[in-house]
């Protein structure tokens, strides 16, 4: 697990360095819309090295922890699905749009909210 949490950090400080320095960039108009979508998109290389060592670290749990991961990522992907849907009808009576970075963030906190209910109930 220690080597999980290094690899996490280290994922999570490449994408926050990744993230400020395309901001940076951006902010300067560079011209050439290719160069424009790639500094754009950047910060998902380390995303998906994170998304790697997330699926690796599953893959190498028993099966009572991944179990318990399982259900919890049921929990996160439809209870987002629910809310996301439901919200876009209250979109389409007056609500405010939302960016779509808003359900990485809902969908991540339902995870946990789950694997901590799984705990409590696998004790």
């Amino acid at each position: 697990m220690k080597r999980y949490l290094i690899l996490l950090l280290v994922g999570l400080a490449a994408y926050a360095a990744t993230l400020v320095v395309s901001k940076k960039l951006l902010a300067n108009e560079i011209d050439g819309a290719a160069t424009n979508i790639f500094l754009s998109l950047a910060p998902m290389l380390p995303a998906i090295f994170i998304c790697g060592i997330i699926v690796r670290t599953i893959s190498q749990m028993d099966e009572m922890q991944r179990k318990l991961q399982f259900e919890a990522l049921v929990l996160a992907f439809t209870g987002t699905a629910l809310i996301s849907f439901g919200y876009g009808f209250l979109e389409g009576s007056g609500f405010p749009k939302l960016s779509m970075f808003v359900v990485w963030p809902f969908m991540a906190t339902l995870w946990a909210i789950g694997l901590v209910f799984g705990r409590m109930r696998y004790r």
